[in-house]
């Protein structure tokens, strides 16, 4: 039953939240007409394995839930035993040491999948500040495993039969929490963000914006290229720390036509509210979702509000996360799609876009057309074959 309320809620939000209009058509286009076969060769040589890679991650990631909570080490049961006196502090650590084990079991591959972009030439980044990268991660999720992990144990202690309901508002408001604060104290912790400085980009964006009829709050330039040749710009924040951000690489290497057709792309999520409508979507599905944790949390046998209890409460937690991400991806899309369609109508200039589009796939060693399962399970955009579709259908009069 709860896996129905889950399955039906997460549905329902992507329904009632897919965009209905402001979508273009894309034109039917053939990638081999805009890459070429040793184009289309490298992207699938780079691509095909890192997928590989990502989904030998996850199945590591699972299996090593799995282990803790079905069959723990002898050590492992003696510890969460011993810290089962201090049920609140013990989850705590123990919730923590899960965070570090996970990113632990993942070193190999995900030392294998740097190197490889490394070699490639999408990464500008040598092991040892690569490593340390991965150390300040490893440092704030263990912290923000072990608050997590309290005060799930508290809910528990508190609510034993009914503590998926204030579960469900926590997520929530953690989802708030961390959109409204990375900008100001995470992001900072791994790259330098400066306002983009008065010039013709600036005024260029401004004018944008003022066509677009939206507040941008503040427009960023951060320091990318110090680990990677990729380009990307994103719209982060919430209220007063809402910002777009643009890459340094974007903004130095790409012709200013192609520069304002991303910008116009990212203040089509601010026009049309996509990120507080992102975390509409997470309000939705928290309380089912939530549900179905506490179900297959009792069903692994794990019932008490003790450290104990958390190897199943975090495996139960990653098979829905796992599920409703792969959901909240059916929404990206189209989320996505409406933002190009809209910055087609706000610059008109389907030529920069297309050559945007394509240079972007280079650049960042994409498939401009990827297999459809991992398209629907894992695309959080539409494919590049697509997106320069609608560039087409707008150049040719269709849209």
């Amino acid at each position: 039953m709860a896996v129905a309320v889950a399955v039906v809620a997460a549905g329902a939000a992507t329904v009632i939240l897919r965009p209905r209009s402001g979508l273009i058509d894309p034109a039917t286009i053939d990638p081999r007409a805009y890459f070429s076969e040793a184009e289309l060769r490298r992207a699938e040589d780079f691509r095909g394995v890192q997928r590989l890679i990502g989904v030998g991650s996850l199945a590591i990631s699972g299996a090593t839930l799995a282990l803790l909570a079905v069959r723990p080490p002898a050590t492992a049961r003696r510890l969460l035993e011993r810290l089962g006196q201090k049920p609140l502090r013990g989850g705590a650590l123990v919730a923590a040491g899960i965070s570090v084990t996970l990113t632990v079991t993942a070193i190999p591959l995900s030392v294998w999948a740097h190197e490889r972009a490394v070699d490639y030439g999408l990464s500008t980044q040598s092991l040892g500040p690569w490593f340390a990268d991965m150390g300040k991660s490893a440092a704030i999720g263990a912290v923000i495993a072990a608050i997590g992990g309290a005060v799930g144990l508290a809910l528990i202690r508190r609510f034993p039969t009914r503590w998926w309901i204030p579960a469900g508002a926590v997520v929530t408001g953690f989802a708030v929490l961390v959109l409204y604060l990375s900008p100001v104290l995470i992001d900072p912790l791994f790259n330098r963000f400066e306002p983009l400085r008065p010039g013709e980009l600036r005024s260029d964006v401004l004018r944008l914006a003022d066509r677009a009829g939206v507040d941008v709050g503040e427009v960023y330039r951060v320091d990318a290229s110090r680990r990677t040749t990729a380009i990307n710009a994103y719209v982060g924040g919430l209220g007063n720390t809402k910002r777009v951000v643009l890459y340094d690489n974007l903004i130095d290497d790409y012709p200013g036509e192609q520069v304002r057709s991303v910008v116009a792309h990212e203040l089509g999520h601010v026009k049309h509210s996509d990120v507080p409508r992102g975390l509409l979507w997470v309000a939705i599905v928290a309380l089912p979702g939530m549900l179905l944790v506490q179900r297959l949390t009792e069903a692994m046998g794990a019932r008490s509000g003790r450290p104990a209890a958390l190897p199943a409460l975090a495996l139960s937690l990653g098979l829905v996360s796992f599920g409703l991400t792969c959901a909240g991806n059916a929404l990206s899309r189209p989320v996505e799609a409406r933002a190009d369609s809209y910055a087609l109508e706000l610059t008109g200039d389907p030529d920069a876009f297309i050559a945007l589009e394509r240079s972007l796939t280079l650049r960042n060693l994409g498939d401009p057309d990827p297999p459809a399962v991992f398209q629907t399970l894992f695309g959080t955009h539409p494919t590049t074959a697509e997106r320069i579709g609608v560039g087409e259908a707008v150049r040719g009069g269709g849209g």
